[in-house]
């Protein structure tokens, strides 16, 4: 009796090992056609030329020149306009300063 147990339980082995092998070998296999597919995409993304990319530069350089006249303008204003603040701010606390002493 003991020996037909042995049997049967040594036959489970084998055929949990088939299984377990037959899993390995699917997902090594899966495994493969994804390195593979990864490869070919990187491969062909670095052979294919980028044309929007050029088409994008040459867009932009055309609106710069028109633009960049405007923004040069603009900040020279920008500049103007602090400089005369930072006038006033100093005629208004020399008015302050003069009004206090005067009190005094």
């Amino acid at each position: 009796m003991m020996r037909k147990d042995e049997l049967i339980e040594a036959l489970r082995d084998r055929d949990n090992a088939r299984h377990r092998n037959a899993v390995l070998w699917c997902l090594a296999i899966i495994g493969a056609i994804a390195a593979i597919a990864a490869i070919a995409y990187a491969v062909y993304r670095y052979l294919t030329p980028d044309y929007l990319e050029d088409f994008d530069d040459d867009f932009d350089d055309d609106f710069d020149d028109f633009f960049n006249d405007d923004d040069e303008e603009t900040a020279d204003d920008a500049e103007a306009a602090d400089e005369e603040e930072k006038a006033d701010d100093a005629e208004a606390a020399e008015e302050e300063a003069a009004e206090e002493t005067a009190e005094a």
